[in-house]
């Protein structure tokens, strides 16, 4: 049984400091195929499981994440990463592929 509340399909990359994840950031927004850019990136540089499923974190409730990671998952525009933020467990880079608002 589905959970009520907002859902998300979205990719991560976590990094372990600022100037990683700024460097990160640098490469996706300057790509040709910015999404091509982040699987490549999270593949190669994210310190999350994830990493072996290039950042996907599948479909997740906005309760699942922690709060500031759900505030910027529903805050940012679908499909891009233009930004990252910081949680108790590092930098995020997200990509969001799809979102209930």
């Amino acid at each position: 049984m589905r959970i009520p509340g907002r859902y998300a399909h979205a990719r991560h990359i976590l990094v372990g400091s600022k100037s990683e994840a700024q460097a990160i950031l640098n490469e996706i927004t300057n790509a040709r195929k910015p999404l091509r850019m982040f699987k490549k990136m999270a593949r190669d540089y994210s310190k999350c499981p994830t990493a072996e499923k290039k950042g996907d974190l599948g479909e997740f409730h906005e309760r699942q994440m922690d709060p500031a990671f759900s505030r910027q998952v529903w805050a940012q525009e679908l499909e891009s990463c233009d930004c990252f933020i910081k949680t108790r467990f590092g930098f995020h880079l997200i990509w969001v592929h799809s979102r209930d608002d």
